[in-house]
């Protein structure tokens, strides 16, 4: 059986698949946890240490052994979708209750989800988009995009725009286990590819204990409203980052609109703050089917506007191939084992950047989270 080239198939399925999987056991058999108890009681329930051992490969998967240009590429992008969703964060809390809306067709519309959706992007989608319509440089972008996972960025996106204070200690729990991974993986190349591995592992494993949190008729109910969200997130998101992305990246706007999507592992975050931040633990499921349902609009709607982008002002527009007529009769071969360290360059990319040196980005980092 070809199980997992079906999961494959689904936008975001190595998180939604095993996360409706948990709905299903929390929604049919509440008590199915305390009953079986043991290791099946701690798969069920066990979110936050899943996630914590995911955070660390995370970070462990980085390396710093990027150009300059990588980094400003990476850095603009991250910087500004941050700072899109403490805008949209602050523009949200004059017009919902601090609490956030409980019933109702917008049930589960609050600031913690407007800036859940808005403030991390799939890295693993963005970096798949690129490779095919854009350069390498704007590939390599990925690198830094691993900073936003997680619920570090969420609390310091919150603190940014006034909407919750955390103590330190709580933020430097939240950011440890990335920090110690990230140094652990730059100080030595074995233990970033052997963590590395872990990261796309690791994603079912917490969104199925995600999805014990949540009932099947609050997925029904924020369906509809949740693909709204999705939709407002490409077109927030995607306006700034493009913008970001030519002004300020020098880059054509390709880069911006791959981005402009919400990553698989966003739909953690409102129960991690949920727990900490006790006013929104009402909203908190409705939040995370909000979000799972973002996630699976953007991974949709983002490759079908980067590939229309591309055509139009990217790579692969008729004045970008006028200007480089010989990038259209050199595609691009296939990588050696020697150049692995790079993701492979589409045949624009290999001409624009022919001569430059590229950044080392490993290529264990994980598989794509959809």
């Amino acid at each position: 059986m070809k199980i997992k080239k079906a999961i494959d198939r689904i936008p975001g399925g190595l998180m939604l698949v095993p996360l409706l999987l948990g709905a299903c056991v929390h929604t049919f058999a509440p008590h199915a946890g305390k009953f079986l108890g043991s290791f099946s009681n701690a798969l069920i329930t066990g979110t936050l240490p899943i996630l914590a051992v995911w955070f660390f490969c995370m970070g462990a998967s980085i390396s710093l052994k990027a150009t300059p240009v990588v980094l400003r590429k990476s850095g603009v992008l991250v910087v500004t979708k941050v700072l899109t969703a403490a805008v949209a964060g602050v523009i949200a809390s004059h017009f919902l209750p601090p609490g956030g809306i409980t019933s109702g067709f917008l049930s589960g519309l609050s600031v913690l989800t407007v800036i859940c959706v808005m403030n991390e992007s799939n890295g693993g989608l963005y970096m798949a988009l690129m490779q095919q319509y854009g350069t390498r440089e704007e590939a390599g972008a990925f690198c830094l995009m691993s900073l936003e996972s997680g619920p570090f960025m969420t609390m310091v996106t919150l603190g940014i725009a006034g909407l919750a204070s955390f103590p330190y200690a709580t933020l430097l729990g939240a950011l440890l286990p990335f920090l110690i991974g990230f140094a652990l993986g730059n100080l030595d190349s074995e233990l970033r590819q052997f963590f590395g591995q872990a990261v796309a592992v690791m994603v079912p494993f917490f969104a199925f204990a995600l999805g014990n949190n949540l009932d099947f008729r609050v997925i029904l109910d924020t369906g509809l409203l949740g693909v709204l969200i999705g939709i407002c997130v490409i077109c927030v998101t995607g306006t700034t980052l493009v913008l970001a992305d030519i002004f300020l990246a020098r880059g054509n706007g390709t880069a911006g609109i791959g981005a402009a999507s919400t990553a698989g592992a966003a739909v953690a975050v409102p129960q991690i703050i949920a727990g900490i931040e006790p006013r929104y633990a009402a909203v908190a499921p409705a939040a995370t089917a909000l979000v799972a349902t973002s996630v699976v609009v953007t991974s949709l709607l983002t490759p079908i506007l980067t590939a229309v982008w591309a055509r139009g002002w990217g790579v692969l527009s008729p004045d970008y191939l006028d200007r480089h007529p010989a990038a259209d009769d050199s595609p691009a071969s296939p990588p050696s084992p020697d150049s692995a360290n790079s993701p492979p360059e589409n045949r624009e990319s290999r001409h624009n950047h022919e001569g430059h040196h590229s950044h080392e980005l490993e290529p264990t980092l994980h598989q794509p989270l959809k």
